[in-house]
């Protein structure tokens, strides 16, 4: 059986395991990563790999990386959150590692990931939403991943959904994660307690009276226990997500659209509102076959299972 090892590379941390062909993590490990450092974040993967190959056979190297990869799955254009610019990755890793080195953006590692041993395994074609701090995202078509002609395609989180609106980390103003993510709905539900909203007085009492305490597993316990402000919360983070589905549903008509990302364990309390908001929004709605939006299976694995498998190819 042959045997990858996969690499998510994120701001807080990074995670190695190593994957066999079916998709099963065979042994997994993590260290905190060093985002500020580009070297040491080198060394850290480094050191994961070559620790994990001490027990396993590992015959290539995935690494999912937060950021822009060039088309050549082997150069980190830029990363928002940890110190890349231009990084030749592929070519660092395989000197340190002696092992071949396959570069993916870590949102496209996640929707293959998906695709393969997810909840896409039925379909050709897939489009992947992470809810996290930000909007991620990751295309499957006709069993392909979609990259796009400079390996930096499917940023759907930098769409510009409200012109002049909120700023983003990007630089734009009015971007679809700043209206959308799990961010945008802290943000709001902070202030709104902050502004004294009498709908808000629970969420605010269960973060111990401070705004700056409440964090979206807070708003998705106070909705399973039926707070009605963060029900509600929920149910707009969910409307902003269902209408910017259905606006790239009319460009890339996939068959399932993956939801994943920290705030989708919420669940229904946040899917529900999605599919609401999705067919409200569809153009030709009724008249045309209708994707499916499905809770992401992998969780936090999906990248690192995906990015493991693409090495294998």
């Amino acid at each position: 059986m042959t045997l990858t090892c996969g690499v998510d590379v994120g701001g807080t941390k990074i995670a190695a395991g190593v994957v066999d062909s079916e998709g099963t993590i065979l042994e997994q490990a993590r260290v905190e990563s060093p985002a500020t450092d580009a070297e040491a974040i080198e060394d850290a993967i480094a050191g994961l790999v070559l620790d994990l190959r001490t027990r396993h056979e590992i015959t290539a190297v995935g690494v999912g990386a937060a950021g822009y990869v060039d088309k050549a799955r082997a150069v980190v254009m830029f990363a928002p959150n940890i110190a890349w610019r231009d990084v030749p990755l592929k070519a660092e890793l395989e000197q340190r590692v002696e092992l071949p080195v396959v570069v993916e953006n870590d949102a496209n590692a996640a929707a293959w990931g998906e695709f393969v041993f997810g909840a896409g395994h039925d379909v050709d074609d897939l489009m992947l939403v992470t809810v996290g701090t930000g909007i991620g995202g990751g295309i499957v078509l006709d069993g392909q991943l979609h990259r796009g002609a400079f390996g930096a395609g499917a940023e759907i989180g930098h769409l510009r959904v409200v012109p002049d609106g909120v700023r983003c980390g990007c630089g734009n103003r009015g971007c679809f994660e700043q209206y959308a993510s799990g961010s945008a709905l802290v943000r709001d539900a902070r202030a709104a307690a902050v502004e004294g909203s009498l709908a808000a007085r629970d969420l605010l009492a269960r973060a111990g009276g401070d705004a700056l305490a409440i964090t979206g597993p807070l708003i998705t316990e106070a909705a399973r226990a039926g707070d009605p402000f963060a029900v509600a919360s929920l149910a707009e983070l969910g409307r902003w997500l269902g209408e910017g589905i259905a606006s790239l549903a009319t460009v890339l008509d996939p068959a399932v659209v993956v939801v994943g990302g920290g705030v989708s364990e919420a669940g229904e309390l946040l899917l529900g509102p999605i599919r609401t908001a999705f067919m409200a929004e569809l153009p030709a709605r009724g008249h045309r076959p209708t994707l499916e939006i499905r809770r992401a299976r992998l969780g936090n694995r999906a990248g690192l299972i995906g990015a493991a498998d693409l090495a294998r190819r």
